[in-house]
C-alpha cells in the first residue's frame, strides 16, 4: 500500500513525499482511514511506530475541508487539541503538524510549562487552528481566561499510559470537562491497563480499536545485548565502548537526574561530547541538547525515562541502558527508540550484580533471554555481592524495601 491510496489530499501527499515516505507504517495504514471517516479511535502503539503521522495527516485533511472558524473578534478558533505528557513530545508533535501541513492554510502552536506565558498568550490572541499542549500549562491558560476550547472538533490524547504514570489523570478529567462533549476523540497508548480502559470509556464514543505493537514486544530489528560489569566500572566501560566502536548518536539511560548529570560530566572529561536532559534542566537547555543530538553534532545524550519520552529520531543506532530500569516495561519503551523504519538498531545494557533481579524481570516480560557478553578487561569482580539500590527515599532490589516498582520524583 502507498500513501496515495489512503484518500489524503494532494497537499498532504506532497509534504509526505518531501519527507521521503511513500509506504505507510501499519498504524498509519489502519488509523488514517478511520480518522478520515470521523470515527473515534483507540490506538495501541508504542513510540516509533509512526503513530504521530497516523493522526496528524487525517486531522489536517479533515480540518482543511472547511475554512477556519472565527470568533466574535475575528480570531481563528482552536479546532484541534492534541494533549501530550511531556514538553519534548509536544514540541515534536507540533513540528510534525507543521511539516505535514506546510501546503495547507492551517496554523498551529505548541504550549508547555517552563517558559513564559506571554508569548503563548500573544500567539493565542492571533488565533490558531491546532493546539499541541501539555496538561498543566493548558489548564493555567484556561484559568487565566486566555484560552477558548469551545470550538474543538478533534481531540487527541497521546501516550495516555505515560500521562497516567505521571499523575495527570485529574488534569485530563479537567480538560475533558472544558472541551465540547460532541467531538472526534483519538486516544493512543502503548499499554491498555484498566485505568486506560476506564479513561477510554469516558472519552471515546464507539471507538475503532487498532493495536499494531502488542504490549511488551521488542522489535526484531533491535540487537539486544547485556555486558556484565562491576558497579564501579560502568562509566569506564561505556566510554570504552563509545570510543572503540566510534559510536555517534548514542542515547544513554540512567534512573535518576543526578546520575545523568554525573555521567555526562564524566564522558565530557573523557573527550566524548555529552549532555544530560531531565526535569531539572531548563526548557532551553533541553531543546538545545535534543536539537544538537538530532543533527549529530552531539554524540551522546544522557536521559532519564520521563525526559526521554518523545525523543523521536529516525535510524537512531545505539540505545544504552547505563542502568536497567526497575520497571520492566520501561526497558521496552527505552529500546524501542532504535531499530525503526526498517533500520537495524543496537540496545546494550551495562548490568552489575545489583541489577540481576531487574534483568530477570525484563526477560520474563519480553519472553526471551538477552545474550550476555563480557567485554575483555571489564570482567565483573568475582566477589562482588548484590546490594540494594537507593532511589530517593526508597531502596529497591536485593534487600530493598520494594522489589520492583518504585515511586520516584518525575524526571
Amino acid at each position: 500500500m502507498h500513501f496515495n491510496e489512503l484518500g489524503l489530499a494532494e497537499p498532504l501527499l506532497r509534504a509526505v513525499r518531501e519527507q521521503g515516505y511513500d509506504t505507510p507504517t501499519p498504524i498509519q495504514a489502519q488509523a488514517i482511514p478511520v480518522v478520515l471517516k470521523g470515527s473515534d479511535l483507540m490506538g495501541g502503539a508504542q513510540t516509533g511506530t509512526g503513530k504521530t503521522a497516523g493522526f496528524t495527516l487525517p486531522m489536517l485533511h479533515r480540518l482543511a475541508l472547511e475554512p477556519s472558524k472565527k470568533d466574535a473578534r475575528g480570531r481563528v478558533c482552536i479546532r484541534a487539541l492534541i494533549l501530550t505528557p511531556t514538553r519534548e513530545l509536544a514540541a515534536q508533535v507540533e513540528e510534525s503538524v507543521r511539516t505535514y501541513g506546510k501546503y495547507m492554510p492551517l496554523t498551529s502552536m505548541v504550549m508547555f510549562g517552563g517558559v513564559g506565558m506571554q508569548p503563548q498568550i500573544n500567539a493565542l490572541r492571533r488565533g490558531v487552528d491546532i493546539l499541541v499542549a501539555t496538561p498543566g500549562r493548558l489548564l493555567d491558560h484556561h484559568q487565566q481566561g486566555t484560552l477558548d476550547l469551545s470550538h474543538v472538533q478533534i481531540f487527541v490524547l497521546d501516550e495516555a499510559d505515560r500521562m497516567l504514570d505521571m499523575g495527570f489523570i485529574h488534569d485530563i478529567k479537567k480538560v475533558l470537562a472544558i472541551v465540547p462533549a460532541k467531538k472526534q476523540s483519538l486516544l493512543f497508548s502503548a499499554t491498555f491497563s484498566d485505568e486506560i480502559k476506564t479513561l477510554a470509556d469516558r472519552l471515546l464514543n464507539q471507538p475503532v480499536l487498532i493495536e499494531v505493537a502488542r504490549r511488551n514486544q521488542t522489535a526484531e530489528l533491535i540487537d539486544q545485548k547485556v555486558h556484565p560489569v562491576g558497579r564501579e566500572r560502568k562509566k569506564e566501560l561505556l566510554a570504552h565502548l563509545i570510543k572503540t566502536g566510534d559510536w555517534h548518536q548514542v542515547l544513554v539511560f540512567t534512573r535518576m537526574k543526578h546520575g545523568a548529570n554525573r555521567l555526562a560530566e564524566f564522558l565530557n572529561k573523557e573527550g566524548i561530547g555529552a549532555m544530560a536532559i531531565h526535569g531539572n534542566k531548563s526548557q532551553g537547555a533541553r531543546t538545545k541538547a535534543l536539537a544538537e543530538f538530532k543533527t549529530g553534532d552531539l554524540p551522546v545524550l544522557v536521559a532519564t525515562d520521563i525526559a526521554a519520552r518523545g525523543i523521536d529520531i529516525d535510524q537512531l543506532p545505539h540505545v544504552i541502558n547505563f542502568e536497567l530500569p526497575n520497571v520492566p516495561e520501561d526497558y521496552v519503551h527505552r529500546i524501542g527508540r532504535t531499530g525503526r523504519a526498517g533500520a537495524q538498531g543496537e540496545a546494550i545494557s551495562l548490568v552489575c550484580v545489583d541489577e540481576d533481579i531487574f534483568l530477570r524481570d525484563i526477560e520474563k516480560l519480553i519472553k526471551r533471554s538477552i545474550p550476555s557478553e563480557i567485554v575483555p578487561g571489564f570482567e565483573p569482580p568475582s566477589g562482588e555481592r548484590a546490594e540494594p539500590i537507593v532511589l530517593g527515599r526508597m531502596t529497591i532490589g536485593v534487600g530493598g524495601t520494594r522489589r520492583g516498582l518504585a515511586v520516584v520524583a518525575p524526571a
